[in-house]
């Protein structure tokens, strides 16, 4: 599965209603570290059927960013019915995302 670009106006059914947990990629098109770790999040998000991948563009959606408190990006945060259940800053290594998603 390709990634969804995550939008205040569809949240709600993308992320809140998903019946599988969720990898939210919080970026903006100007952070080095996003384009760094982008290619990893978009393989995860081929390799992994059972999970949903969103990216959401700080810049374009200040609301969603302000919601999950985010301070730095890349932020990825996981969703399992509707709550966030892990977070992690930073440029992280494949398999370390990988392990915030069991």
């Amino acid at each position: 599965m390709n990634t969804l670009k995550i939008t205040k106006s569809n949240f709600e059914q993308e992320v809140l209603k998903s019946d599988k947990p969720v990898l939210l990629d919080f970026w903006a098109t100007w952070c080095m570290p996003c384009k760094m770790i982008s290619p990893v999040v978009d393989e995860i998000a081929k390799e992994l059927t059972d999970i949903k991948v969103g990216k959401v563009n700080i810049d374009e959606q200040p609301e969603l960013a302000s919601a999950f408190n985010v301070m730095s990006i890349p932020t990825l945060a996981v969703m399992k019915n509707g709550k966030i259940v892990k977070t992690m800053v930073g440029v992280k290594p494949k398999a370390s995302i990988l392990k915030i998603l069991a």
